[in-house]
């Protein structure tokens, strides 16, 4: 390769084993999605002692429960645009800075109100970091493995969920609800030293704005020696270009029937899994298990997360839609079997495991699908869009658990209620794929092409 040869970046990193770098890039993003997962589960874990503490009722305990989630919305509705236009590398520090400070400054908390603005804090850093995670994720990712190495990611965030109720469940006897916002908040910080040293800029968000051919060089010689020879660096786009950025791609015509079904299909999922990851704990200690063994049932619903491996391998080969719309389909009906089984603690630990496997595999292939449905310009907006529109549903689920609780309904009619929504999620799936089943063509002479 002579230095006058110009590289087409995707096709790059597509001919070449998935590297060293790639992977710690991987690592990094796993970890921030790892910390997504446990600050965002950790109030659910600790509601029970804040009860216990501060003496205020279930329901005064909606708005600290669902305040990071209205933060969360606002950090990826505003990040999206933001990573579009002053890169990946950028949003992803700032945000874990923000969320790092935010939830260890939650755990000196001395009154609900002041719980209640950390927490939203906390969520906009959230909010803003796991968008931007998936987006450098997606665009250092060959096109052949992109949903199984995103979906391979996105299981740090069930995982983190879980693991947060496991310690929650053994710290919070031991050194009291607010060290786990402690340890919460530390782990983040700690992070931002190797995010500082290694996390690098996207590739394809270089090419696509023009940046110095040495910084696109340097970042595409780490993942083969190769590069270093090449002299410019070219960009093709299989995804339909709209000639916008941001927000005008994801609104454009081409794609606002698929943005909004990907939303609402994230927001009813959303629904789901807030509903039961907030108030599993409280609903089942209510329904006569022990506050411990409560905890314990509760935290196997976000662990079921690993199916997403599976899902994203078969995403890259089967129709990515009709996939995941499956996956709604068989989660409504398996939660509505959480709220039949509440009897037998046996059959509760089954059906909430696999309710969570189903859950959890649906709702973290999402992200690899936005990833894969828009194009660079819009990728950052689109994906955190759906994120931060779907946070809403999580907002949604909280209150509506908390408003069938004062309304008295039983056990199994809360649950018969939420599996609703995975039927809504499968249903907007497949208008998605209906209205425009998007295959990204490998035709280079109708992609469009940025030089550099």
């Amino acid at each position: 390769m002579s230095r006058s040869t110009a590289v087409n970046v995707q096709t790059f990193i597509n001919e070449h084993p998935f590297s060293p770098f790639q992977w710690l890039v991987f690592f990094m993003c796993f970890i921030i999605v790892l910390l997504d997962g446990f600050d965002t589960a950790a109030i659910g874990f600790i509601a029970p002692s804040l009860i216990g503490e501060w003496g205020i009722s279930k329901p005064a305990l909606a708005p600290v429960l669902s305040a990071a989630l209205f933060g969360l919305a606002c950090g990826a509705l505003g990040s999206g645009p933001l990573s579009d236009r002053l890169g990946r590398r950028v949003m992803l520090l700032g945000s874990v800075l923000l969320f790092g400070v935010a939830c260890l400054g939650s755990a000196f908390s001395t009154s609900i109100d002041q719980l209640t603005t950390l927490r939203f804090i906390t969520g906009v850093g959230l909010g803003a970091a796991m968008p931007n995670a998936v987006t450098m994720m997606g665009e250092y990712c060959p096109d052949r493995r992109r949903a199984t190495v995103i979906n391979l990611m996105f299981c740090g965030f069930p995982l983190g969920a879980a693991f947060g109720g496991f310690l929650a469940a053994w710290m919070i006897p031991h050194f009291g609800w607010r060290s786990v916002l402690m340890l919460g908040g530390v782990t983040p910080l700690v992070l931002m030293i190797l995010l500082l040293a290694k996390m690098p800029e996207s590739v394809r968000y270089m090419v696509a704005n023009n940046k110095p051919v040495e910084r696109i060089r340097a970042a595409l010689s780490r993942i083969s020696g190769g590069a270093v020879q090449a002299g410019a660096f070219t960009m093709t786009e299989t995804a339909p270009q709209t000639g916008g950025k941001g927000l005008a791609v994801v609104l454009s015509r081409s794609y606002i029937i698929g943005s909004v079904m990907l939303w609402l299909a994230y927001f009813m999922g959303l629904v789901i899994f807030y509903a039961s990851i907030n108030w599993m704990p409280v609903l089942l200690k209510d329904a006569g298990l022990t506050p411990q063994r409560a905890t314990l049932i509760s935290a196997l619903f976000p662990l079921g997360g690993v199916g997403a491996v599976l899902c994203g391998v078969l995403m890259d080969r089967f129709n990515a839609n009709r996939i995941i719309a499956a996956c709604y389909a068989l989660t409504a009906v398996s939660v509505y079997f959480i709220g039949q089984a509440v009897g037998n603690v046996g059959a509760l630990v089954f059906i909430v495991f696999v309710a969570g496997v189903l859950m959890n595999t649906a709702q973290s292939s999402m992200p690899a699908l936005a990833a894969a449905f828009y194009p660079t310009e819009g990728r950052g907006s689109g994906v955190a869009w759906m994120l931060g529109i779907g946070r809403f549903g999580g907002i949604a689920g909280s209150f509506l658990v908390a408003e069938l609780t004062r309304r008295h309904f039983s056990f199994g009619a809360i649950f018969a209620t939420v599996a609703a929504a995975g039927l809504l999620s499968c249903v907007a799936l497949l208008i998605k794929q209906a209205a425009r089943p998007h295959v990204a063509t490998t035709n280079t002479s109708k992609a469009e092409s940025f030089g550099h």
